[in-house]
């Protein structure tokens, strides 16, 4: 008990520091307002298979719907494929706020600093001569520039903060000048102190190491991350700390988040980009695969508990809160049965609730890994009801898989349904 208690007060602490982390949040924030966009830029891919693919769409009956694929090709292009440029400018944006400074000026800006650290021009071949042309590339506008994106945001915006503060360096306006001009005035020279920095440390940094600071980046953080938590101790260790927070009332998908989105985003973007490239999709942890195998039906596959209560427990106050849980437990949500049982902190239940994500985490890269799915180049919204989510990502496997999760958690519910039934008679007795 001590040991658990011990673990307990650590974990809350820690949920504590991430919360209160302006930094994280602001990352979580940016992250959670762009999730529509990925979704919606995933589903060009679905568009183009379902429609304008002469093999699998309509176009091989109507060949017409092939020349609808650039624009399925470019809402992808538009969303995922540059998705590091709204991210910088949603992260500066959130810190801004909470720094109390002009919000849109420091999204600018940081998108602007970001831009000069990175190649400023793309190769183009032309009947076989390569020559270069001004340009950002792919590896600059989309998942590749992540890390480095999200690490200006942050710099450049509390530098612009702190920069700020320093009157002398301000251009006065009289009072007559409207507020809007105002603050353009007053920002100018920071603006111009940053952007100079930025621009002249960029270019030392490639002069020095000889890569871009979006190549070096990647190359020594975000690759080696990314392969963590594609690997199957990453992708179960992030689950079962994630219920962990959980079990102790505290929402664990949102203290992840801020280390689960940017990988995730990187992954969905690297499949969609192997597909279009002709290749094989290789990164099975996507947002997708989340929403559909590890929470399928609620965090903690709680779903698989309201099963279980509805046929093996004699509990009618438990029977009637899974009653209730139960549509939203199809559409993914769990909050009505982790805190109307409760769940949270109930030592009846701390096993299952803590292990049974990872558990389904496992199967479902089990699938992938031997070759009965393949990774997911469509991210469908959470909410969609079970079965439905995956036959959109996944295909009829996708069902299968959530079956056997379903299934197999239900079965590891029932033990302690049953427990919670004999501490019910006691109770009584």
């Amino acid at each position: 008990m001590k040991a658990f208690s011990k673990i307990e007060d650590g974990l809350l602490l820690l949920a504590e520091k991430i919360d209160g982390n302006k930094y994280l949040g602001s990352i979580k924030n940016a992250f959670t307002d762009f999730v529509p966009f990925i979704v919606v830029g995933s589903f060009g891919t679905l568009l183009n298979s379902l429609i304008a693919n002469p093999k699998t769409g309509l176009a091989q009956w109507i060949p017409w719907l092939e020349n609808l694929k650039p624009a399925f090709d470019v809402l992808n292009f538009a969303t995922i494929s540059c998705m590091t440029i709204p991210i910088v400018f949603l992260i500066a944006m959130h810190l801004a706020k909470a720094n109390k400074i002009p919000q849109y000026t420091a999204g600018v800006l940081s998108v602007a600093a970001y831009i000069t650290v990175v190649p400023s021009t793309v190769t183009v071949m032309v009947e076989n001569l390569q020559g270069a042309s001004a340009g950002l590339g792919t590896s600059s506008l989309g998942a590749q520039g992540l890390f480095v994106g999200m690490l200006m945001a942050v710099l450049i915006t509390e530098l612009f903060n702190k920069l700020l503060k320093i009157e002398k360096i301000k251009i006065k306006m009289p009072p007559s000048v409207p507020k809007g001009i105002a603050i353009s005035f007053n920002t100018l020279i920071p603006i111009f102190i940053i952007l100079v920095i930025s621009s002249v440390l960029g270019n030392l940094f490639k002069l020095w190491t000889g890569y871009y600071l979006n190549e070096w980046i990647y190359s020594v953080a975000q690759a080696p991350l990314e392969l963590i938590f594609q690997s199957t101790f990453g992708v179960i260790f992030m689950a079962i700390l994630s219920q962990m927070f959980w079990f102790l009332g505290i929402h664990g998908g949102l203290v992840i988040e801020p280390i689960r989105s940017p990988l995730s985003a990187s992954a969905i973007a690297a499949n969609i980009s192997s597909l279009n490239a002709g290749g094989v999709p290789s990164m099975p942890v996507t947002r997708g695969f989340w929403t559909i195998f590890v929470v399928c039906g609620g965090a903690g596959i709680t779903l698989s508990l309201i099963f279980a209560i509805l046929k093996f427990s004699k509990r009618e106050d438990h029977r009637m809160i899974a009653k209730m849980a139960l549509l939203p437990g199809i559409c993914g949500i769990g909050e009505p049965i982790v805190f109307g049982l409760p769940l949270v902190l109930n030592p009846v239940f701390a096993i299952p609730f803590i292990l049974n994500s990872g558990i389904a985490a496992g199967i479902a890269l089990s699938a992938i890994k031997f070759g009965f799915l393949t990774c997911n180049t469509v991210d469908a919204p959470f909410g969609l009801p079970i079965f439905i989510n995956a036959m959109l990502s996944y295909g009829w496997k996708g069902i299968i898989v959530q079956i056997i999760i379903l299934v197999l958690c239900t079965i590891i519910w029932i033990p302690f349904v049953l427990m919670s039934n004999k501490a019910k008679e006691k109770e009584i007795a």
